[in-house]
């Protein structure tokens, strides 16, 4: 039995869903996962609404920032068990070769970056995602994995990542 889980959340920009599925698998990960995110092109700062998001909700933000996959294509870098990409611009991309070989599943969700409403709504947004997120995490971390087959946890994470999104 494996002791802990390394997972990377991967979108093109981190400055927002890799940021927050990267504080919802910490807080209800229960000490067994790594959480990580990183993006292809990071935006260079987590979104303001991000962090006032994640503040309220109790997560220490101190720590995050945006940066590159590349981070975790080096030498050092954890070995990922797995890498979910939250973003379709970053499924789409040619990502680096991870070690390891973890199982890559996409988990695409709305932008609330790139929303385009009143001040509201943006928090809105953010709060959609956020709930999505939180929701297949939650499930995420109940699942057995000792107990299933590499092809059925595949499966079920990919199924995970339907919820919420229709």
């Amino acid at each position: 039995m494996q002791d802990r889980y390394f997972v990377l959340f991967l979108c093109t920009g981190n400055s927002a869903r890799s940021l927050l599925a990267e504080c919802l698998l910490a807080k209800h990960g229960g000490g067994r996962f790594g959480a990580f995110s990183a993006g292809s092109r990071p935006s260079g700062a987590p979104h303001p609404h991000a962090l006032e998001l994640l503040t309220r909700k109790g997560h220490p933000t101190d720590q995050l920032e945006s940066k590159s996959w590349d981070k975790f294509a080096q030498s050092g870098a954890p070995t990922f068990d797995f890498v979910f990409t939250v973003c379709d611009g970053a499924r789409d991309e040619s990502c680096p070769v991870w070690l390891g070989a973890p199982c890559r599943v996409h988990w695409g969700l709305a932008d609330p970056v790139a929303w385009d409403g009143d001040e509201a709504q943006c928090r809105l947004a953010f709060e959609r995602t956020y709930e999505e997120l939180e929701s297949r995490i939650c499930r995420f971390v109940a699942l057995d994995f000792e107990k299933l087959e590499p092809e059925a946890l595949k499966r079920s994470l990919e199924e995970l990542g339907k919820l919420g999104s229709g």
